[in-house]
């Protein structure tokens, strides 16, 4: 039997928004995920914003997925609850995506992809990425998570001493990877201890809680 078949799938959608890097980082995390296979689609807008905030092509991006889909191809194996999936992830979520989702506008393969996910109950996580937020915002995400979904925004935290702003990457997306029962070597628990000082050597504010 081909071991391809009894690994473990995840969908991975880049929207428009802000932190695209982040999205890249959960794909190479996720290459080291012998048991699972990782099925890409992104927005024209991230497409943009990757171009502007990395230095990945989106063809290098493409590359780092077990399967990249196009955008436009609403006939995709995504696109269908029979194709059996763990749940999604849309990383970073811009506001557009949010509302689409929140409404089942399912103009494009990404936003159908997450309406399966809704429809066959399986989990469905969104970084959502916008500051301030407008009250409509807050209303699509409270319907959302009146639904299941994890609205997981890429916030920066302090407590578990990250020293770079990639270790802080790193936090978010081992987050992300514990949502489907995934361990990432880079992401670091918090366990009660005292942790070394962060960045600039400011103490973490978990240090102050013994």
């Amino acid at each position: 039997m081909d071991s391809r078949s009894e690994r473990k799938r995840l969908v991975v959608g880049i929207s428009g928004a802000s932190c695209a890097n982040l999205a890249i980082r959960l794909l190479e995390a996720m290459a080291g995920q012998e048991a699972w296979e990782t099925h890409l689609v992104v927005t024209e807008g991230a497409r943009r914003t990757l171009e502007h905030e990395t230095s990945y092509s989106f063809q290098e991006v493409a590359a780092l997925a077990t399967q990249a889909h196009d955008l436009r191809d609403i006939g995709a194996s995504i696109a269908s609850g029979t194709f059996r999936t763990e749940g999604m992830v849309v990383i970073p979520c811009s506001m557009k995506t949010v509302a689409g989702i929140a409404h089942g506008y399912s103009e494009n393969l990404l936003l159908r992809a997450a309406d399966v996910t809704l429809k066959e109950r399986r989990k469905l996580v969104l970084l959502a990425r916008e500051t301030p937020l407008s009250l409509i915002h807050l209303k699509n995400m409270v319907e959302l998570a009146g639904m299941g979904v994890v609205i997981m925004p890429p916030v920066l935290t302090s407590y578990q001493g990250a020293a770079s702003v990639e270790a802080m990457e790193h936090h978010l997306v081992g987050k992300v990877m514990s949502e489907f029962g995934m361990e990432f070597s880079k992401f670091r628990r918090w366990t009660g201890e005292r942790h070394l000082a962060g960045p600039c050597g400011v103490e973490p504010f978990g240090a102050r809680l013994a």
